[in-house]
């Protein structure tokens, strides 16, 4: 049954692929549009963590500061998204080219392993996004306001702030659902390859369910 589902799942990813090759060979601005839809993909997904995760912040006081944020979050964001969408690409070649079924979904896992390092460079683009902005709003300001922003504008103090953050979700994940759920709609972008093979291998799954079911002969 295994075989028969890696079959069609084999088909599914061809026709990704050669949807892919399609649109590349269209035009010399894909990589220009690719880059900008991710851009579009983080702003909207951080702007959808804010909104319904920290409600107060957004429409509070901070509001200039979450506002200048979307911006270098948003090209991080797909800077880090380009690159996964392109070691996908390369990874699913590699996987229609292996015969071996256990080869085949190993190449594949390798997502899990982007869809992984996505949360630490979600914690990453907010540690420098956070401290680029408070950094360029401090220029021209007296020594006695820079001191009141030094949480902020120093790097070391917002990098051990973002960590403590991390490893209390870690250790109680009840009491930080709000950071929880936060960082799983910023990791959207990043965990598409891994939805997108997930998605064909249930639909692969069903479908020869569906062809048992009918009394249908499979592959």
């Amino acid at each position: 049954m295994i075989n028969q589902i890696i079959y069609f799942w084999r088909k599914d990813l061809r026709k990704v692929l050669f949807f892919y090759e399609s649109k590349r060979s269209q035009g010399d601005h894909f990589f220009l549009y690719l880059f900008l839809f991710f851009i579009l993909v983080n702003i909207t997904c951080y702007w959808l963590a804010m909104v319904s995760a920290f409600p107060s912040l957004v429409f509070g006081k901070t509001f200039s500061y979450y506002f200048k944020v979307q911006f270098p979050v948003g090209i991080f964001g797909a800077l880090f998204d380009s690159l996964s969408f392109f070691i996908t690409i390369f990874i699913i070649r590699r996987a229609l080219l292996t015969i071996n079924t256990k080869v085949y979904i190993a190449h594949l896992s390798i997502d899990l392993a982007i869809a992984i390092l996505a949360t630490f460079w979600v914690v990453f683009v907010f540690i420098v996004s956070g401290w680029a902005v408070s950094f360029i709003d401090t220029l021209g300001q007296t020594e006695q306001i820079i001191q009141t922003y030094d949480h902020e504008t120093s790097i070391d103090k917002r990098t051990n702030k973002y960590i403590n953050t991390v490893n209390d979700a870690l250790i109680n994940p009840s009491k930080n659902i709000q950071n929880i759920y936060f960082g799983l709609i910023m990791g959207i972008s990043a965990m598409l390859p891994t939805m997108v093979h997930f998605i064909m291998f249930l639909k692969s799954f069903f479908q020869i369910i569906i062809s048992i079911g009918k009394g249908s002969k499979v592959l």
